[in-house]
């Protein structure tokens, strides 16, 4: 199949474009996690958690991509700073759930406005259209990334 060289600039900008997406997201996440005193992991655990709620030890295991085993070793380290805490699922006594502690950064809100004001004014740029299209790669790429982290950890 032959790529016009239009097509080619494309997608070589796409690629060069979502590893300085990449880089980026990983230093603020960096940045962020050391300022409250977590490991990157750690911080982005903490998210899931607050984005979907209670999760099991698997169910963390394929949002995050990690081996059962790390994210053992990650919910231990989570709770031991009291930062999330382990309960008996009411439904099957037999499970654990992992859920989130509220309040753990009240009051630190305010070192996200930084990146959510500057987002909210890039978001206005766009049609819902637009939007829709983002939204739609975003989700997609997003897929293709815990994919193939959890081939990675196989592989460790």
């Amino acid at each position: 199949m032959d790529i016009s060289e239009h097509r080619k600039n494309l997608l070589e900008a796409l690629v060069w474009a979502g590893r300085e997406t990449s880089n980026a997201a990983v230093m603020y996440h960096t940045a962020m996690s050391g300022l409250l005193g977590l490991g990157p992991s750690e911080w982005k655990t903490l998210d899931l958690l607050q984005r979907h709620g209670p999760l099991t030890a698997g169910e963390l295991a394929q949002h995050t991509g990690l081996a059962p085993a790390s994210v053992s070793g990650l919910v231990d380290r989570l709770e031991a700073k009291e930062l999330v805490r382990r309960v008996r699922d009411t439904k099957d006594r037999r499970r654990t759930i992992v859920e989130f502690v509220p309040d753990t950064f009240a009051g630190s809100a305010h070192v996200f406005e930084p990146l959510l004001n500057g987002l909210a004014e890039l978001h206005a740029e766009y049609t819902d259209e637009q939007l829709e299209l983002i939204l739609g790669y975003l989700t997609r790429a997003a897929a293709i990334q815990r994919a193939a982290t959890a081939e990675l950890e196989r592989l460790r």
